[in-house]
């Protein structure tokens, strides 16, 4: 993948892993494959895909990975236990990435997002307010302020949560 858009395009930029998926079980209910399967999406995909990345961004002086690492990464609520784990997990890669990268001019920051206005929330736990929850676009800007830094400057780790979720201080 990386090599077809280097072939189309001369350069590859910029790496967003922005994928997630759940089990919303008690750890006692969860199976191996449970566990396995979170992690395959949440952790090691991340992982695979840096992994590619590096050798280009490396290659041309500089780059930007961006993991969406989710505020599970900071705190734990019930039934959860294999998606925090796997957002744990991703986020001490995007700091050992950020640390391997940065004297290549690889920029890595894990953007803690919480509270998101998509099925992801609402299909597991129906009873949230909406209104509590934030628009995936916030996160979008998110990451085009980032993109946006200075050359000189990085920001190994920024979260953003909506102003109105009462489960973050």
């Amino acid at each position: 993948m990386i090599d077809a858009i280097v072939a189309r395009h001369g350069r590859f930029d910029v790496l967003v892993n922005n994928a997630g998926t759940d089990k919303t079980l008690a750890v006692d209910e969860l199976s191996v494959d449970d566990i396995d399967r979170v992690l395959a999406v949440n952790l090691r995909g991340p992982f695979v895909l840096s992994r590619a990345a590096f050798p280009q961004l490396r290659a041309q002086g500089g780059g930007y990975i961006v993991n969406i690492v989710s505020t599970a990464a900071k705190r734990a609520w019930q039934n959860a236990s294999a998606y925090h784990a796997s957002k744990w997990g991703l986020l001490g890669l995007s700091h050992a990435l950020h640390v391997e990268g940065r004297p290549f001019g690889i920029k890595v920051t894990a953007l803690l997002a919480g509270g998101m206005r998509t099925p992801f929330i609402l299909d597991r736990f129906p009873d949230t307010p909406i209104t509590n929850l934030q628009d995936p676009r916030n996160v979008a800007e998110t990451i085009r302020f980032l993109l946006a830094m200075p050359g000189e400057s990085v920001i190994p780790e920024l979260m953003v949560v909506p102003m109105r979720e009462t489960s973050w201080p």
